[in-house]
């Protein structure tokens, strides 16, 4: 019988099958961090019970550390208690921990890739949403909660009922500064917040075969933002380069290359949903609202509809119906999180903004992914590009995506933001993100004002 990539990783994956009911899933490899993970190693040291397969397991400090001075005892005192209590929770569990200072340290969702953890065919969890980011790979990957956290630990692992399947293909050739973060946010404009749930979706098309391996985990990483269990791309020849030489990357690599080359969906395999899009109708994007879906082409205008969310967004955000975004003032712009901090990202935003300078009304953070990230940008001189526009390149973490850092944007204020969420609070309490690209923040990093990165170059 014909079979899709999810449902081959998935049904190889299942230790025991409840009649009518979840399943009984092993666990390829676990990311940890600071924030998901305290409770759910107290919960194992009151029963007695150590981690499983500690091997299997990768902890780092990412979502709650400072980006800059990481050399210095961390100031805040919640974020030292995370963090002290990680590196507590790994020794006595013989988990391997990535923690400040370690030359791997980063963000999991950055780290776990470019170390070559992160394979085709294994499955993948973490204590957090946007670890669909390895789909990218041909992995099973989704987030999980702090009691599945305890869960994983204890068993390598979880109970879980198979999702639906969803084919989302993106053919043709994609226009000037359409990055695959423009494809992502233009896919949820047209299917919702929540047009994914119950799913989990396989890209496909010529559009997403064209992609760097890392501008198909900005892809995946945001798989969740349309409500889908997570999100996967088939393994192909990018792939198989991108993870060549890698720190973990198998010793055997040619002959597990053949077998990750039968990771792919068969052609008369059924998806329960299927949609297709052109790439020629995609444009350079700009979210309006308070969630990812709340996005238009930066040459349309906000939409003009009767809905209560959509007055409650605009309220908040302080636009008008019908308005365009194109000449906004903005106060902050951040390149950085999970979604767009890699060196890919980088590379573009500084293609753009080398030998100009910042608007004066602008402050601007740069927070690199992963330790290797910040190294390789400072090989490659873009923390002097950066110094000479008037920014500056910080250290790792997930810094402002989410606010619970020391990274905060202050209430009112604009920030157009590389991240994955503009929930309202997600970036500081009263804080208005507009989402973007990389080639968009630099755009508005340099003008002071939100504008069609097409026009600068």
């Amino acid at each position: 019988m014909a079979t899709t990539l999810f449902d081959k990783i998935w049904d190889a994956h299942v230790v025991q099958a409840i009649e009518n009911g979840p399943q009984v899933i092993y666990i390829d490899k676990h990311f940890i961090h600071e924030v998901t993970t305290p409770q759910a190693f107290a919960g194992l040291d009151k029963r007695g019970i150590k981690v499983c397969r500690p091997k299997q397991t990768i902890a780092t400090a990412d979502h709650n550390v400072p980006t800059k001075d990481q050399n210095l005892p961390i100031k805040e005192k919640l974020s030292r208690h995370q963090v002290d209590t990680l590196i507590e929770n790994c020794k006595n569990h013989g988990v391997e921990l990535y923690g400040l200072g370690h030359p791997f340290q980063g963000i999991v969702h950055v780290i776990g890739p470019e170390l070559g953890i992160t394979q085709p065919g294994i499955t993948i969890v973490c204590g957090d949403s946007h670890t669909s980011t390895h789909g990218a790979f041909g992995a099973i990957a989704f987030g999980i909660g702090t009691s599945e956290v305890e869960q994983v630990l204890a068993t390598q692992c979880i109970l879980q009922t198979k999702p639906k399947k969803m084919r989302i293909t993106v053919d043709g050739v994609l226009g000037k500064g359409v990055t695959s973060k423009d494809i992502i946010l233009y896919i949820i404009s047209k299917i919702s917040t929540s047009g994914g749930t119950g799913y989990f979706v396989e890209y496909a098309g010529s559009a997403i075969q064209s992609l760097s391996m890392e501008a198909r985990m900005t892809i995946c990483n945001m798989s969740i933002e349309m409500g889908a269990r997570g999100g996967i791309i088939a393994p192909d020849e990018t792939t198989f380069a991108y993870l060549k030489g890698r720190e973990f990357s198998p010793t055997d690599f040619d002959a597990v290359v053949e077998k990750w080359k039968t990771l792919k969906t068969d052609e008369e395999a059924i998806f329960d949903k299927e949609y297709t899009f052109d790439a020629a109708d995609i444009e350079p994007m700009i979210t309006y609202g308070t969630n990812p879906a709340m996005g238009i082409k930066i040459s349309d205008t906000v939409p003009a509809n009767d809905d209560a969310g959509l007055e409650k967004a605009l309220q908040y955000m302080d636009f008008q119906k019908g308005q365009s975004l194109k000449g906004k003032e903005i106060d902050y712009v951040f390149l950085g999180s999970c979604t767009n901090s890699r060196m890919e990202d980088f590379r573009q935003f500084c293609s753009l903004v080398k030998g100009k300078q910042k608007a004066p009304n602008v402050t601007v953070w740069v927070v690199p992914g992963s330790k290797q990230v910040e190294q390789q940008a400072i090989a490659e001189g873009l923390d002097i590009i950066l110094k000479e526009a008037g920014m500056e390149l910080r250290e790792p973490g997930c810094s402002a995506c989410l606010g619970m850092n020391e990274d905060k944007i202050p209430a009112g204020k604009y920030c157009v933001s590389t991240s994955n969420r503009n929930f309202e609070g997600r970036q500081g309490q009263g804080a208005r993100t507009l989402l973007a690209s990389p080639l968009m923040a630099a755009a508005a990093a340099i003008t002071g004002k939100i504008t069609d990165v097409r026009e600068l170059m």
